[in-house]
C-alpha cells in the first residue's frame, strides 16, 4: 500500500436482500395454496396461525434489510489504522495497537469461505476483534489486504 492508500469494504446486505425476498415468496405461495376460490372470487382464509407467523417473518425480515441499509457500515483499511465505520460511530484501530493477526485457513471440511475469520489481538483488549471476510463485499481482496498488514506487522 502505497502513502495514505486506503481501501473500503462496503457491508455486503445481499444475504438480507436474498432472505427477505424467499420469506415473501414462500408467504404468497402459501396464500395462494391456502386461500380459496369461491364462486369465482379470492377468498383469504385470515384465521390461519401459519399466516401471521410468515407474516411477522416477512416483516423481521424487512426491518433487518432496512435497517442494514440504513446503518451504511464499511470497514476502512489505511497504512496506519483501521476503521469500523457506520452511519453513527466510528472505531479505530491504530496499527500499533495490534498485536497479532491470525488468519484461519480454510479446511478440507468446511471449504466454504463463511467460516472464515480474522482475528486481531489487539493492546487494551481482553478479547480479539474478530472479522468475517464474508460479511464484506470484495472479501478476497480484504484476505490480501489483512495478509499484507500482517506481514507489515511481522518486520516491525
Amino acid at each position: 500500500m502505497t502513502e495514505n492508500e486506503k481501501h473500503i469494504f462496503k457491508y455486503n446486505v445481499s444475504f438480507y436482500y436474498q432472505s427477505t425476498i424467499i420469506y415473501f415468496i414462500a408467504f404468497i405461495l402459501y396464500v395462494i395454496i391456502r386461500g380459496e376460490i369461491v364462486e369465482d372470487s379470492f377468498k383469504l382464509i385470515i384465521k390461519d396461525p401459519i399466516i401471521y407467523f410468515f407474516g411477522i417473518i416477512v416483516v423481521v425480515s424487512l426491518i433487518g434489510l432496512l435497517y442494514n441499509i440504513f446503518k451504511r457500515r464499511y470497514l476502512e483499511i489505511s497504512d496506519n489504522k483501521i476503521l469500523f465505520v457506520d452511519r453513527f460511530n466510528t472505531k479505530i484501530l491504530m496499527r500499533d495497537d495490534i498485536l497479532q493477526i491470525k488468519i484461519s485457513k480454510r479446511r478440507e471440511r468446511f471449504n466454504n469461505k463463511v467460516f472464515m475469520f480474522i482475528r486481531l489481538k489487539v493492546r487494551n483488549r481482553r478479547r480479539p476483534v474478530i472479522i468475517r471476510p464474508s460479511d464484506y463485499e470484495n472479501e478476497e481482496k480484504l484476505i490480501q489486504e489483512f495478509n499484507a498488514l500482517k506481514d507489515r506487522l511481522g518486520k516491525i
